[in-house]
Parts: C-alpha cells; structure tokens; sequence
C-alpha cells in the first residue's frame, strides 16, 4: 500500500485507521542472537582490504531493487563485494571503513532499520515492513555481523559531510556514489581490491561451495529422473526441474540455466530454454546452485537424451573428456593460471588436426587459434560469489596469476559444431558437448568438488540408466 499510487482505491487514511494501525504491537526485538558463523571470515578480509588504502575512506554499497515492471522488482541480490565484507545481504546497506591516524581503519555497516510504529511508515512507506517483510533492528545487526549500525537513511548527508578522501564502488548505488566526490580511476582501483581478495578462499567459503556443488550434483540427478517428462514437453521442464532443487536447497539458481536440447548446444549461452527435447539428440545441462550464502556452483554434463551416446556424439564426448583430463593434470600449486586452459586447448586443437577439419601440424593450428572456430570460448574462470567471480581482479591476479591452495576454479572444454558449418561431415554438424566441473586447488594438487557426478561416457550412461524415470 505505497503512498501516492496513481489508481488506488483509497483516497486517504482516516486519523482513526491510523491511530488504529499505530496501536497493539507486541515488542519484537530480538536479544538472542548470536554473530553469524561468516562474522570472523568478514572482519579478516575487512582488515586485509584497510591495509591496502591506508588514510582512505572506502564505501561498499549493496545495492537497491531494481525495477522489473511498474512497481514489481526483481529479487534483490546483494553485491558481491559488500557482501564478502560483511557477511549480510541486505538491500540499502553499506560497508565503511573509515580512516584511522595509524593507517589503519574503523569499520561500520549502514543498514536500513526496522519501521517506527509511532507512525504509518511501516504500512505505507516504501519499505514498509508490514508488506515486505521484517527487517533486522540496528541494535540485531549489530549482533549478527559484529559491526556498528548505522541508519543507512542519514548515510548520504554523512558521507557529504566529511572532506575524508573517499573510494566508492560504482554502479551500485546511486545515492551513496553522489554523495561523495572521488575519482573514477582511483574507484576502479577499489573495485579490483575487491575481486582481488576473492581469490583465495578460506575456510568458511569452501564449505558453502561444496554445499552449493552438492545441492548441484543432486539438481542434476533430478533432471536425469524426469528427462522422460522434458521429452513430453520441452528443455523448460528441465529448468524447471532443476529450479526446484536450486530453490529446495539454495537461495536460487547462481546463473541463468542452459538447458540445450539438439543443436542449442552449440550456442555457448542458450537461456531461452523453449526447445524440444527429443530422443536421439544430446543434452547440454549448464546449471548450479546459489547456496543461502550466495556462493555458487556452475556445472555443465552432456548426455545422451535416451541413455546412449551415438558413435559420432560419443567420438566427440571422448575428445571433450580427453581434453579437460589434460586440463585437470594442470591444476596444481604453483602452477601458472593459463596452463589448464592451454592444456585443453592443445589437446583439442591436436584433435581436429587428426580430424582433418583444422590444417596442422597442430602446434601452428593452436598458435594460430585454429581450434577456436569449435571450441569458442576460454576453457575456465574463476568461482565464488559470483559464477565468474573475481571478474574485476588486476590481470596479474587473475590471468597472468600462480594458483594458490584455497583457489577453486572451473575447467570446461567443449567442442561446438554449428548446423550450418560446411566444413564438418554432416552428421557432425549440430552436435555441442562441454564438459565442467568445479576443482579446489589444494597443497598437493587439486580436488573435484563436483566429482560427485560421473564424467567419461561409459559412467554417464551407467548412472543415467540407474537414475531414469
């Protein structure tokens, strides 16, 4: 019930409906909560962050809703950032550092706090509490993340105050961005500090990533079970399927689903899932979940929509296999970030040589990208809080990195050959395979999150036969 809706059916509020609203409210607040298990985990980055930008103050909003249709909005997802800082993910909030004399930082978090009863804020206001729901009181946060609270209602008057030189992350919030004046570069720079500190995991967020990869693994086991029923209607009734798992176990889906029945598996991001799924073809499921923390899986298996790989669809299957075997063999401490993704990309390149659809030899074929006209795409990236995390890291952190225990990381190789493309023998043609999972670099080696879900085409045929409707 907002306030000033054109083509509402009340026109007003009687001073006795009000005073009838304000009035017979039990008191609410909570005094037994205890820090959230992350509370620890987020003070650490927040000191890692302070000790790059010493005599700065730094503003990490989380973000507002945004606007689907008229006033309906999208479902709220914090920024990631904000939230590895504080650990919270709720809307209109801010983390702060603000600069000590000895170089080091304060920390406090700007929160949207619970609607007065005093007045109609909570049933007509823009927030209101009565319609969206209960909010945390300051004095709750509090708590929970171990930070002062702020009323995030004053922050843009406060932070306009201070003369404190000032980093924002932009394109958040565009309230908090205004009310400050910093320089594009030097936010830039904040937001690649950010990412940067994403990298290495810790503890706490590699327990939420294996939640996430194995909620994910059991996703996919359903869709398995009811292919029969996606036959019967369409690639839908496989997002659907793994929707609810996502929603069961998680907070969503951490992107949107590929569901690529035929030859939308060629298309390396087929969202529109609206095709059919017929016996015969191959299935490319791209798919994870968000866990309540946010923290996503991202898997991709391909499998035969009958149970059995054709001869051509399995020699490609093979070579994808083959190919992110290599690439697995590549991810090691101290191992250079780009090896994996060369690894596969060797291996793929030698095998269209052999093919005969690339010219060799194969070393010139990879040199030259050759192998690109079927593979398309980088063969992994960076996972966490975002399905492409650390996004905005400095190239030395990222591409050009040595991997760490505490990394996780995808490797996924896959081979596309369009309908149209001539270059291929026919029967080849619309045929897309990928192979991805999710591996934590450890001090010895690596580990396979998702190696709960089996991979060569013997074993996918063998557990969609255990597990078919």
């Amino acid at each position: 019930m907002a306030e000033g809706r054109k083509n509402g059916l009340y026109s007003g509020i009687s001073e006795e409906l009000s005073t009838l609203m304000r009035s017979g409210w039990a008191d609410t607040e909570r005094h037994d909560l205890a820090p959230s298990e992350q509370a620890p985990y987020a003070a650490a980055r927040r000191a890692a962050l302070s000790a790059r930008f010493p005599g700065e103050r730094l503003v990490i909003p989380s973000g507002n809703l945004k606007v689907r249709s008229n006033d309906d909005t999208y479902p709220f997802r914090a920024y990631s950032g904000y939230v590895h800082m504080s650990g919270d993910q709720a809307r209109d909030g801010a983390v702060v550092l603000e600069p000590r004399a000895d170089g080091g930082h304060d920390a406090y978090c700007y929160q949207l706090p619970r609607d007065s009863r005093d007045d109609n804020e909570f049933w007509t206001g823009p927030t209101a509490e009565l319609w969206m729901g209960r909010r945390r009181s300051l004095a709750e946060s509090e708590r929970v993340l171990g930070l002062p609270c702020r009323d995030v209602r004053t922050a843009a008057e406060d932070l306009a105050a201070s003369s404190v030189p000032t980093r924002v992350v932009r394109g958040v919030d565009p309230a908090l961005e205004a009310a400050v004046t910093t320089d594009a570069e030097r936010d830039a720079e904040l937001e690649e500090a950010l990412s940067d500190l994403r990298a290495v995991k810790d503890a706490w967020e590699i327990g939420e990533l294996r939640k996430a990869v194995d909620a994910t693994v059991r996703g996919f086991t359903d869709v398995v079970g009811e292919l029969s029923k996606a036959v019967a209607s369409s690639e839908r009734w496989i997002e659907g399927t793994f929707f609810r798992r996502a929603r069961l176990e998680g907070n969503a889906v951490g992107y949107g689903t590929i569901c690529a029945a035929g030859d939308h598996a060629t298309i390396m991001h087929w969202t529109d899932n609206d095709g059919p799924v017929r016996p015969g073809d191959l299935l490319l499921l791209d798919a994870g979940v968000e866990a309540r923390s946010l923290y996503t899986a991202d898997v991709t298996r391909t499998l035969p929509i009958d149970g059995t790989f054709t001869p051509v669809q399995r020699t490609v299957y093979d070579a994808v296999y083959a190919a992110q075997e290599a690439g697995f063999a590549a991810v090691k401490p101290g191992a250079a970030y780009r090896d994996f993704h060369e690894a596969c990309q060797r291996h793929l390149a030698a095998q269209l040589v052999e093919w005969g659809f690339i010219e060799g030899p194969a070393e010139r074929a990879y040199e030259l990208g050759l192998q690109r006209r079927f593979t398309m795409a980088g063969t992994g990236h960076m996972l966490g809080l975002d399905v492409h995390d650390c996004a905005q890291a400095r190239t030395e952190e990222y591409v050009d990195a040595v991997l760490e225990p505490g990394m996780v990381l995808t490797v996924e190789p896959g081979l596309y050959f369009q309908r149209d493309d001539l270059t291929v023998p026919e029967e080849w043609r619309g045929i897309g395979v990928r192979i991805e999972d999710d591996l934590l670099v450890t001090a010895d080696g690596h580990e396979n999150l998702s190696g709960g879900l089996p991979r060569s085409a013997d074993e996918v045929e063998a557990w969609m036969g255990r597990h078919a409707g």
